[in-house]
């Protein structure tokens, strides 16, 4: 009786905390969603479709060489530090530093990399050697970023997402401001003076952030007496295979992401109109297909963090219980979203500045959405669980089809191939992700409540 009364008061606390912690992050996601949707819109119609295409390999190559460069420190953060806490004789403080020097280790030895390779980098990667001065800029982002994702790790993990948002809004706001100035300065610039823009307005961003939680640790931080149960080695040994399954999943989606203009000029696109389509669709159709879903994506860190909590417990119970709940609302939520996106994708994509073809992307794929939204919630979860082998197996086994498809159908049928891959590896991936939770919970599959309830609430 005892047990279960515990176990009621923890599902009601984390209720409280998770409601609580989602509204504040929800409405600055919201933000920052919208702000980033319309500076995407902003450069669009000041620089072309083509400079977003340009941007987005630029982000995703920039992407890749973070993952590498902080270890996936968010994420290890976030779990190391809520298991540090639920310890006897921990210290987080001890952890978060361990961190940071494994960051600096990783980022310094990459934008070295960087830096001496910056001419074969622009010249394969983006097909365009004036882009090297740009690549160069790297290193600096790479440093900063690192370090502050460590900080936002730790502070989600000490249950305070409100200097993680307001870190990042900082961020944003520092970035956009530098990317828009110096567009608006920019007269037809090329696509290394595009690259530049984009990598001044990420350094800039960077270094505020980090110099805001600098500032916050230093006066906002408990001290431990614990020595810590875990050395610099042992931290190391955790990141390295969480690192490796981000280095995997960004690798993936960069080459998928260099693929897809490749495959559209062999459909009979030149060379700019495939930038623009994939600029379009990286720009306006995949934001808007995602914006709906900023409420799961301010919930998703907090569920790693209190899933990892309940796993060093070995409440399997609590897990199984809030993992019930939340995948019913998702799929509530998700469905009413991808009806919203069918009936009024088209005058969506047309208002943001991408014409007939985005609004049609967008209702094409709407479908597709409750399984796009059911992976962060089941990701959170299973990465709160420490299934980081499977995660990075599934993400393989998941790219590897969205790949294959965009190599075999974008050549032939264009843009609708692009649709393709995201249909057969979304439904895929998250099958497989829903059922690996089930067999490890012992949830039971119950489809009258887990389907038919969320498709009866919509209607």
């Amino acid at each position: 009786m005892i047990k279960i009364s515990q176990d009621k008061e923890e599902d009601a606390l984390f209720r409280s905390k998770i409601i609580r912690d989602t509204i504040m992050l929800t409405v600055m996601q919201l933000f920052l969603d919208t702000s980033s949707l319309l500076l995407n819109v902003f450069i669009t119609k000041r620089l072309g479709a083509s400079a977003i295409g340009i941007l987005t390999l630029m982000g995703s190559f920039l992407g890749l060489a973070g993952i590498i460069s902080n270890g996936n420190a968010f994420l290890c953060m976030s779990r190391l530090v809520s298991e540090e806490l639920g310890k006897s004789g921990g210290n987080p403080n001890r952890i978060l530093f361990h961190g940071i020097r494994l960051c600096l280790s990783l980022s310094l030895t990459v934008s070295a990399i960087v830096f001496l390779l910056a001419d074969t980098v622009s010249s394969r990667f983006f097909s365009g050697a004036d882009m090297a001065s740009a690549v160069r800029f790297m290193p600096i982002a790479l440093v900063s970023g690192a370090v502050s994702s460590c900080f936002k790790g730790y502070f989600n993990a000490g249950r305070k997402s409100s200097i993680t948002a307001a870190g990042d809004i900082l961020e944003f706001i520092v970035k956009s401001a530098v990317i828009i100035l110096f567009t608006l300065s920019a007269d037809s610039p090329s696509e290394g003076i595009v690259c530049r823009i984009m990598i001044a307005g990420i350094i800039a961003g960077n270094i505020s952030s980090l110099i805001f939680f600098l500032i916050v640790f230093s006066g906002n931080h408990e001290k431990y007496a614990g020595r810590g149960t875990r050395s610099f080695r042992e931290y190391a040994l955790f990141a390295f295979p969480i690192m490796g399954g981000g280095i995997l999943t960004a690798s993936l989606s960069s080459a998928n992401d260099a693929l897809i203009p490749m495959c559209l000029r062999q459909s009979g696109n030149s060379v700019s109109e495939a930038f623009s389509n994939f600029g379009i669709f990286e720009a306006i159709v995949i934001p808007t297909l995602f914006f709906p879903s900023v409420v799961l994506c301010s919930m998703s860190g907090i569920i790693v963090s209190e899933t990892a909590r309940a796993a060093a417990a070995g409440n399997k119970d609590r897990i199984r219980s809030f993992s019930n709940r939340l995948i019913q609302w998702t799929l509530i939520f998700s469905i009413f979203a991808a009806a919203v996106l069918m009936r009024f994708g088209k005058p969506i994509g047309e208002l943001l500045g991408g014409g007939d073809t985005a609004g049609k992307m967008i209702m094409i794929i709407s479908p597709v959405v409750p399984f796009i939204y059911m992976e962060i919630i089941l990701e959170a979860i299973i990465k709160g669980m420490g299934m980081q082998a499977f995660s990075s197996l599934n993400y393989l086994a998941e790219y590897v089809v969205r790949i294959t498809i965009v190599l075999i159908l974008v050549p032939r049928i264009g843009f609708y191939g692009i649709a393709a891959s995201y249909y057969a590896s979304n439904i895929i991936g998250n099958c497989s992700r829903f059922v690996k939770l089930l067999r490890t919970t012992g949830m039971k599959f119950e489809p009258l409540r887990l389907i038919a309830v969320p498709v009866i609430y919509v209607y």
